[in-house]
């Protein structure tokens, strides 16, 4: 087992993708609390975002551009001299994708490539994690998913990440080029702004006093991982191929491994915060896959990996979170 969160980030050059999303703050936000020296690639202002509105921004060094520029990307990790790239930027809401799979294509899946020839070209990066998702394994006959399934998404947004994730491997296997993929369950956390997800929809609409709507028929099931345990995840993994050069190309499920169908998560949601609004089942969502959850044992045996809030324990802290930023106005 390789034991991780004992290397020094010290001064550590590191380049971020996708700081402005959920994961992407929490995840800049703990590399500069490990003192690491971060620049991160921003393409559109979003002041609402944690990155900005809790003043992480400040703490790091932000280039105005977009992922599919790659002389932009070849520039900053030359210029930057950076060591290590969090690849977590993605097109990820699932309806937008199937409205618009050209821009989410183009995003998940040239944007990838385009960072990897980038760090390929770069002979200081050792170390690259690039974000799949559970996703990208589609319909399979057996659950839990182990990372020795084949993927097979077939709809837009999982295509995308499936795609991405075996360019990771490809470049690796190809070019030696250091890089390793996570394979992440639901994340959910403060600061997420996409209220089409599930939690902070539910949230939001209870402090709204708003019966809670819900897209599915709630029968879905799925995995929830709290996002500073996803952050933890991602560092946990460069840490671990800094150490140990040959996971080059490998994925890991992360996952509390607590399966939930969507109308016990709202349950929760609702009982947490002491309401008795009914939600709306509207039986709206195409391309639905009835069940996709992981099994995590091996980032647990390999890396000593275990989440250390859990789902509970993150419910209370998003909802304290959205509280404090959304009150109760309409």
């Amino acid at each position: 087992m390789i034991v991780t969160g004992e290397l020094d980030w010290t001064d550590r050059s590191v380049f971020v993708t996708g700081a402005t999303g959920l994961l992407g703050g929490w995840l800049v936000e703990s590399l500069v609390d490990r003192g690491a020296s971060v620049t991160c690639l921003v393409r559109d202002e979003v002041p609402a975002s944690r990155f900005h509105r809790e003043g992480i921004d400040a703490k790091v060094t932000t280039v105005r551009g977009d992922l599919v520029d790659g002389v932009l990307l070849e520039r900053v990790l030359a210029e930057r001299e950076v060591r290590t790239v969090f690849h977590v930027a993605a097109q990820a809401i699932v309806p937008v994708a199937n409205r618009n799979a050209m821009s989410t294509f183009d995003t998940n899946i040239r944007g990838t490539w385009l960072l990897l020839e980038a760090s390929r070209r770069s002979p200081l990066v050792t170390e690259i994690v690039v974000a799949s998702s559970d996703k990208a394994y589609g319909h399979q006959p057996v659950l839990p998913y182990t990372e020795d399934m084949p993927l097979q998404g077939r709809h837009p947004y999982d295509v995308s990440k499936a795609c991405a994730d075996l360019i990771t491997q490809s470049f690796a296997s190809t070019w030696g080029v250091p890089a390793v993929i996570t394979r992440c369950g639901n994340f959910f956390g403060g600061g997420d702004l996409n209220f089409n997800r599930l939690v902070p929809g539910v949230i939001r609409d209870v402090l709204r006093g708003r019966p809670p709507e819900i897209r599915s028929d709630g029968r879905a099931v799925r995995d929830y991982l709290y996002v500073q345990d996803g952050a933890e995840a991602y560092i946990a993994l460069a840490e671990a191929l800094r150490t140990d050069p040959s996971l080059s190309g490998r994925a890991f499920n992360f996952s509390v491994e607590q399966p939930m169908d969507v109308l016990s998560v709202v349950q929760r949601i609702l009982d947490a915060m002491g309401t008795d609004l009914v939600p709306a089942v509207l039986d709206s969502a195409p391309n639905e896959i009835a069940e996709q959850y992981l099994d995590a044992s091996l980032a647990r045996e390999q890396l000593g990996w275990y989440p250390a809030v859990g789902f509970d324990e993150g419910l209370r802290r998003t909802i304290d979170w959205y509280s404090g930023h959304l009150g109760s106005d309409p």
